[in-house]
């Protein structure tokens, strides 16, 4: 992975990130917390279209699928939160 990949994965990280603040809480969690929360929106958004069978395409379709494992993670995190 050169620099720029680096540099465009932590954005769209940061941006799914802040998307999925604003979707659960109308908030964002902050430059880092936003990346971490978008990272692991991925894994968790790649897996669930994994499962379902369902395949996406570009830097959108990649967003997109980001941004709902991102929402169901910070979903997860309240459920939990509130046990």
């Amino acid at each position: 992975m050169d620099i720029i990949n680096l540099i465009l994965f932590l954005a769209i990280g940061a941006l799914v990130g802040w998307l999925s603040g604003i979707i659960m809480k109308g908030r964002g969690f902050g430059l880092i917390g936003n990346i971490i929360v978008g990272i692991l929106g991925s894994i968790l958004g790649g897996l669930i279209f994994g499962f379902l069978g369902i395949t996406t395409g570009g830097l959108l379709g990649a967003i997109i699928m980001a941004t709902i494992g991102a929402v169901v993670l910070l979903y997860a995190i309240s459920i939990l939160k509130k046990a």
